[in-house]
């Protein structure tokens, strides 16, 4: 080779080098883009599928499930109505609103045609014989001293008390014992004198007046109420078959309206159980059994009652009486007839999930829980399900044995857990 030759060899070899590198660059940038395209894709591909199927995560806890349902409830009580001769008149209450009585036991009485005048008078007699006895400088006994003591207790607490039935209670009894101490104070003082006059004089007007009253005892035992809406007879517990849809409505009665308290009778309420009735058509009524205890009563608006189901009649209708037992809050419900009533048909606690958390596939429900980025599909079993939530648990190794799962895939399922990230799909 001649020197001419080497020269051409010498330069031709960097060309050859540097085709070669502008090659490799070549190769690399497409490969970068052909990355950047590929991630671009993917990102857009992500984001049009969160477009067309968003999601969401919640974490799942433990919650309550109710199926209820809201009706007019009618009271029905098993309750007696007393009353006097003298009923045109006004009424002495001996017992109080909703007060326990025993059968045979005065319950009130009725004014007497001169009970004014003379309560008037014994009026006027306590104020003299006060001032006689205030004005005495005797020894007085010691049955005395302690009815002073009693009234000096009741006047002290007296005035701390803001509630006027027991204010009018501790007044009765102040009364009370003023006039113990004054017949005390009279049998004590001589023959003749004039606080012993004017303490036989009260004891005559006392009489007079006792002797001129009605009192009415209770027929049997129970709670007093004076409040009388005259539906007592119609109300009754004897027969519910009397009762319908349009009987009920017919009554013509205001959910919450307080009864009126009457001035001239009373009855007695058995205080141990009663009954609410409502007409609804709901699948629940239709398919409830008679004698069912499974279903509650929320009364008050947050107090659930227990019950038992004792009359129930379909109607042509397709309305459905029902009648349920209870025996607790019997007391918050004498004042009134008609009441709005929550039927909680069922509740299930559990862990809780929304509708849309959950996936149908071949009859089966599953749940996707996610972990650190990665996504788990897991079989779940509804316990109990309304329009927006369910109460879910996973089933046990004998139900995935009946629903034909081999030993291997019950021993590789996962399970769900309390806390666990559940997917939502939110479209």
């Amino acid at each position: 080779m001649n020197k001419i030759e080497d020269i051409e060899e010498i330069t031709r070899q960097p060309h050859k080098q540097r085709k070669k590198t502008r090659k490799k660059n070549m190769k690399k940038i497409i490969v970068a883009s052909l990355l950047l395209i590929g991630i671009a894709i993917y990102i857009v591909m992500t984001i049009m599928k969160l477009v067309r199927n968003p999601t969401d995560t919640i974490t799942l806890e433990q919650g309550t499930l109710y199926m209820e349902e809201n009706v007019a409830g009618y009271v029905i009580r098993e309750e007696h109505v007393i009353k006097g001769e003298n009923n045109k008149n006004p009424i002495v209450q001996i017992k109080a609103e909703g007060e326990k009585v025993a059968k045979n036991e005065p319950v009130f009485r009725y004014y007497s045609n001169d009970e004014e005048e003379l309560i008037k008078k014994i009026q006027e007699l306590d104020v003299k014989i006060q001032e006689v006895m205030e004005n005495e400088d005797t020894v007085f006994s010691t049955d005395i001293k302690n009815l002073d003591t009693q009234i000096e207790a009741k006047l002290s607490e007296i005035s701390m008390l803001n509630d006027l039935a027991t204010i009018k209670e501790y007044k009765k009894e102040i009364n009370s014992y003023i006039t113990k101490k004054a017949k005390i104070s009279g049998d004590l003082s001589p023959a003749g004198s004039y606080k012993k006059q004017l303490i036989e004089e009260r004891s005559s007007y006392e009489n007079q007046l006792n002797s001129n009253s009605e009192y009415i005892n209770a027929d049997t035992s129970g709670v007093v109420s004076y409040r009388i809406d005259g539906l007592e007879s119609v109300l009754g517990t004897e027969d519910f078959s009397v009762l319908s849809s349009d009987m009920l409505n017919n009554l013509n009665l205001k959910t919450g309206q307080i009864v009126a308290t009457s001035d001239e009778q009373a009855k007695i309420i058995n205080n141990y159980k009663c009954y609410i009735a409502c007409s609804t058509d709901s699948e629940e009524a239709k398919n409830i059994e008679l004698g069912s205890s499974k279903v509650k009563l929320r009364i008050s608006g947050t107090d659930e009652v227990s019950t038992k189901l004792v009359h129930k009649n379909q109607e042509e209708s397709g309305e459905v009486v029902l009648v349920f037992e209870i025996n607790k809050d019997i007391e918050k419900l004498i004042s009134y007839r008609k009441i709005s009533v929550d039927i909680i048909w069922w509740s299930e606690t559990g862990l809780k999930v929304p509708n849309n958390a959950i996936i149908q596939e071949e009859g089966k429900n599953y749940v996707v829980r996610t972990r650190a980025g990665y996504e788990n599909k897991i079989l779940v079993k509804i316990l109990k399900q309304n329009e927006k939530y369910a109460i879910v648990d996973n089933y046990t190794v004998d139900e995935l044995k009946e629903m034909g799962y081999t030993s291997s895939e019950i021993s590789s399922r996962s399970k769900i857990t309390m806390y666990d990230e559940i997917m939502l799909q939110l479209e």
